[in-house]
């Protein structure tokens, strides 16, 4: 069964067209960021109209196909189950430096407004360990955020 299911996945991942690839990257990467917002329930103004300009920056897209991946990954974010699926997409497109400014990111996100609540940073901690990225990585890029306030 396992085995079936391993072998439908893959299949589907090859047949997805370098277009579709790509937004299924865009996606989940705006869906850890939108989990940031999302994670302390107190939604901050200053954190949603970061969002976009975040996105812009980290994936290199225009400010108006953001705000449609903002809209698509709010009702994305509703049905996961798990940030495993989001990352594991991005393990497997990402370079170390892109999964790094990501993380930079989710952490300017979370300190936008002023404040960095335990569910923010229990998010992006467990978001940096399915990205496998260091413990020194997660706190230089949490620095780098600090220091950018």
């Amino acid at each position: 069964m396992i085995a079936k299911l391993k072998q439908f996945m893959h299949s589907r991942r090859q047949a997805q067209s370098p277009e579709d690839k790509a937004h299924q990257l865009n996606l989940a990467a705006a869906t850890l960021l939108l989990e940031v917002v999302y994670a302390d329930e107190d939604f901050c103004e200053s954190e949603i109209q970061l969002l976009p300009g975040m996105l812009v920056n980290t994936i290199n897209i225009s400010l108006a196909e953001a705000e449609e991946l903002i809209e698509e990954a709010t009702k994305v974010r509703g049905n996961a189950t798990s940030l495993f699926e989001f990352t594991a997409e991005i393990n497997q497109q990402f370079s170390l430096e892109e999964k790094q400014q990501l993380l930079l990111s989710m952490w300017r996100l979370a300190y936008a407004d002023g404040e960095l609540s335990q569910y923010e940073d229990q998010i992006i901690r467990r978001c940096a360990d399915l990205l496998y990225l260091k413990h020194s990585e997660l706190i230089q890029m949490r620095n780098i955020a600090m220091n950018d306030q």
